[in-house]
């Protein structure tokens, strides 16, 4: 019965979807009235990314967090041969690399409205734990709005 519970609780827990199509994501957020936080990262080569997304993107508290309130894009740029994305998921995160990471920042993070203006940028590794991050995109977003 003990294992009847466990499974039933970690298939009811919903966790944070990251979506690879940023107008996918856009038209979530204006139906459902969500800020999209975009990250943009180098996950098999790039040190503070793969920091960022285990210690506050992957954290529980940001989970819990992102889950009802943020529809999550991630442009990954993996080099190694192995980590290959599709080519159709290669053009989609350059387009949007082209339109708010031109300088190719990594880890580069951002708060974006429905409509696509950005409210907060970390470029970079945030130096703060997973509560100060989720507070840092609540008060983006309050100021936003």
């Amino acid at each position: 019965m003990k294992l009847l519970t466990i499974f039933l609780f970690l298939f009811t827990t919903s966790t944070a979807t990251w979506l690879g199509d940023f107008n996918k994501a856009q038209t979530e957020a204006a139906a459902a009235h969500k800020l999209i936080l975009v990250n943009f990262s180098g996950s098999d080569w790039c040190g503070p990314c793969i920091r960022l997304r285990k210690e506050i993107l992957e954290s529980e508290k940001f989970n819990d967090f992102a889950t009802d309130r943020l529809v999550l894009v991630r442009a990954d740029f993996p080099r190694q041969k192995k980590n290959q994305l599709s080519k159709e998921q290669v053009k989609l995160n350059e387009a949007l690399a082209d339109k708010y990471n031109p300088d190719g920042k990594f880890p580069f993070t951002l708060l974006i409205d429905e409509h696509g203006k950005v409210l907060k940028e970390w470029d970079g590794y945030p130096d703060e734990t997973a509560d100060q991050f989720i507070s840092q995109i609540q008060s983006s977003a309050n100021a936003g709005h």
